[in-house]
């Protein structure tokens, strides 16, 4: 009996030891378990499953509505800037004069050219004692725009700030009753022994023209696509070389640089127009102060003689 009790006992010991040391691993495991799980605070994203992705929460700079891109505001000159002024092509060739006719305005026109036989040889003609009429044809290019009303030779023109920039024909009209071949394209200025006084002021506005120019291309890509976005890079690549090649014959353009700048100006007035801007409002003219009247030094006193 005694031998039967104690082979009882022996056998529940080892089953009570498994026991323990299970409900010990479990513990330990649910522990762990615990334990790897970061903390998380209240109010905070829940953690990914393994292998699963979480998309990053959108930022309040990526929800705001990007403002589209602009250029500054330059000035669109009028006719004023050109009335009753003697212009002359590249600054040294013909004369040409914008003058107010009944309700519109008319050009008095004299250009410089070569016999249609003999290009060596010179000729200028003269297109009247009385100014041509010309109509006005909008701005399409953001430009005051008018056409000469001469049958032998339809100029078209934009109006520059104190300068025109004849822009057709393309090729030159030849004056078959005086046998001249007359060339009007480019830029009519000033005579350009004038123009290196200013060339300070001249080099400010070729600065400012061609900020502008930068940013309304930046604007023009922006607004494209893909395909336009080339096109227009190519435009800004090759406006150097076009403006260059505008201005070459104008005299004397290194010491001033006034048809640099007032071709510049008019490409950023085309850009303006292409994209939509609405036309700056002239400034108001700015009284100028009044001088301060500044007393005179007392005369001063004559220095001794030398003894």
């Amino acid at each position: 009996m005694r031998q039967q009790e104690t082979a009882v006992t022996t056998t529940r010991r080892p089953t009570a030891l498994r026991l323990a040391a299970g409900a010990a691993l479990a513990w330990l495991g649910l522990a762990g378990a615990a334990s790897a799980q970061p903390l998380q605070l209240p109010g905070a994203q829940p953690f990914n499953q393994p292998g699963a992705q979480q998309a990053a929460p959108a930022s309040a700079a990526g929800t705001a509505t990007q403002r589209p891109r602009t250029m500054p505001a330059i000035k669109i000159p009028s006719e004023e800037s050109i009335l009753g002024r003697t212009l002359r092509r590249n600054g040294g060739f013909g004369e040409a004069t914008l003058e107010k006719s009944g309700s519109g305005y008319g050009l008095r026109l004299r250009a410089e050219g070569f016999q249609s036989g003999n290009l060596t040889e010179p000729c200028a003609i003269s297109f009247g004692d009385a100014p041509v009429p010309v109509t006005a044809q909008g701005k399409p290019a953001g430009l005051p725009r008018y056409r000469l009303e001469a049958p032998a030779c339809p100029i078209v023109f934009d109006v520059l700030d104190g300068a025109l920039l004849v822009i057709a024909p393309e090729q030159p009209c030849v004056i078959e009753a005086a046998a001249c071949r007359i060339e009007p394209r480019g830029v009519w200025g000033p005579d350009a022994r004038t123009l290196p006084a200013r060339a300070k002021d001249i080099e400010a506005e070729r600065k400012q023209a061609e900020t502008a120019v930068r940013e309304g291309y930046r604007a023009l890509s922006s607004k494209a696509e893909l395909p336009e976005q080339r096109a227009v890079a190519r435009e800004q690549a090759g406006f150097s070389s076009e403006r260059e090649q505008i201005c070459r014959e104008f005299q004397r353009e290194g010491a001033h640089g006034f048809c640099g700048a007032r071709i510049t100006e008019a490409r950023a007035a085309s850009i303006r127009a292409r994209l939509g801007l609405p036309e700056p409002k002239p400034e108001a003219a700015k009284p100028r102060p009044a001088a301060a009247k500044r007393a005179s030094p007392p005369a001063a006193a004559p220095a001794p003689a030398l003894q």
